[in-house]
């Protein structure tokens, strides 16, 4: 639903906005991303792990979900700091600043929705009934409140607000039904979970440099036009590949506790799961590409052949998109954080020798291709290390 909602707006923001408006908001949330994985610091991991595993022990819980929200609220006061910054010092951003303050609003919201907890308990239908009421204010806002190019800035505002609104109401859920509150910490605790998600969010940090990046400099490189011409190929592409990732979230904590408890069993899962996403990716792409000039038409509102052309292509994202979350956090579970940075050195080291100048030369299409080679050897790499790993702690 996080996808779906949205993408029921996209056909009608388009419209309302024109391309130009519409790939200005694609540029300026792809800028607020980065401070969305400032904040969240891995935590949507590593806290994740904890609180599976420490679950049964009230204090123990009450520590994690005290230091997490205590080092995240630090992060989010740096990352409005170093936004106002941005906006001060470059023209670009300081045009349209209102945009950027706005789309901040879910940063806020991504602080308050602790959606990491819930994951950790395993109690997932929280976040599903918090998730819908925040998508839902946003998709019925935007079709009765936008009406013309001037609403553009209620668009980040109302997106914001139901983020906002859904991070209190999770807070409340937490204290009342499962007693757990906010407690201050020690510097050292504080310190200790710091330190524990930093490879994390490392990873995290160079997953936005060979995705989030990417728009940004074709943004930089090309104009609002082409930016948003970009923008709705990767949102449909991402509307389709996106349904693996609450898998990939909600099989996190389980395969956590599987690889501690029944190593055998945890191997044999992740070979259960890979087959189930390929044949499952196979199946959404042939369809996408079966069915993509009425998807354009659908989104756009007419058979762009500039989108249809990006997006044929695009779609082969679908395929690679859920072993780079499955294969990842694997990784992680098994203490493999070195091979998985060196992961993520080797593709964001590909990526800047490629991408931009992909863009520069050759604009969307350039990026599209060379983005998908750097997406298919970013996972082979990663599928070879959780082999080695799997080798090297085969349990009899």
């Amino acid at each position: 639903m996080n996808y779906i909602l949205p993408l029921l707006t996209l056909p009608y923001l388009v419209k309302t906005l024109g391309i130009d408006y519409f790939g200005l908001l694609a540029f300026a949330t792809a800028t607020i991303a980065y401070f969305a994985i400032l904040t969240d610091y891995g935590f949507n991991l590593t806290a994740t792990k904890e609180i599976s595993m420490n679950r049964e022990e009230k204090a123990k819980v009450v520590e994690i979900f005290s230091s997490v929200m205590s080092i995240k609220f630090f992060l989010l006061i740096l990352s409005f700091l170093l936004l106002s910054l941005l906006i001060l010092s470059f023209e670009l951003f300081s045009k349209h600043f209102e945009i950027y303050l706005l789309s901040f609003g879910s940063v806020i919201g991504q602080f308050l929705f602790p959606v990491w907890f819930f994951q950790g308990m395993e109690k997932m239908r929280y976040i599903t009934y918090l998730n819908l009421i925040s998508k839902s204010i946003f998709t019925l806002a935007i079709f009765v409140f936008v009406e013309e190019k001037e609403d553009v800035y209620l668009v980040p505002l109302f997106f914001s607000l139901g983020a906002i609104i859904a991070g209190i109401l999770s807070l409340y859920i937490i204290y009342k039904e499962f007693n757990v509150y906010f407690k201050f910490q020690k510097t050292s605790t504080l310190k200790m979970y710091l330190i524990e998600g930093w490879h994390v969010f490392l990873s995290r940090f160079y997953v936005s440099l060979y995705t989030t990046t990417n728009l940004l400099l074709l943004g930089l490189f090309t104009n609002n036009l082409i930016v948003g011409y970009y923008a709705i190929a990767e949102k449909i592409v991402l509307a389709i590949a996106g349904i693996f990732e609450p898998l990939n979230q909600t099989l996190y904590p389980y395969l956590a506790r599987k690889y501690k408890d029944d190593f055998n069993l945890f191997v044999l899962l992740l070979k259960r799961i890979a087959l189930l996403f390929i044949v499952s990716a196979s199946i959404f792409l042939l369809l996408s590409e079966y069915f993509i000039e009425h998807l354009v038409y659908l989104i756009h509102g007419s058979y762009e052949p500039t989108i249809i052309l990006l997006l044929s292509i695009f779609l082969l994202r679908v395929l690679s998109y859920p072993y780079g979350g499955l294969l990842s956090n694997t990784l992680i579970i098994m203490k493999e954080t070195r091979n998985y940075m060196k992961v993520m050195n080797y593709t964001v080291l590909l990526n800047f020798l490629t991408v931009p100048l992909a863009s520069y030369f050759f604009n969307a299409m350039g990026l599209i291709i060379a983005f998908l080679c750097v997406t298919f050897i970013h996972v082979f790499l990663l599928w070879y290390y959780v082999q080695e790993a799997i080798h090297n702690q085969r349990r009899p």
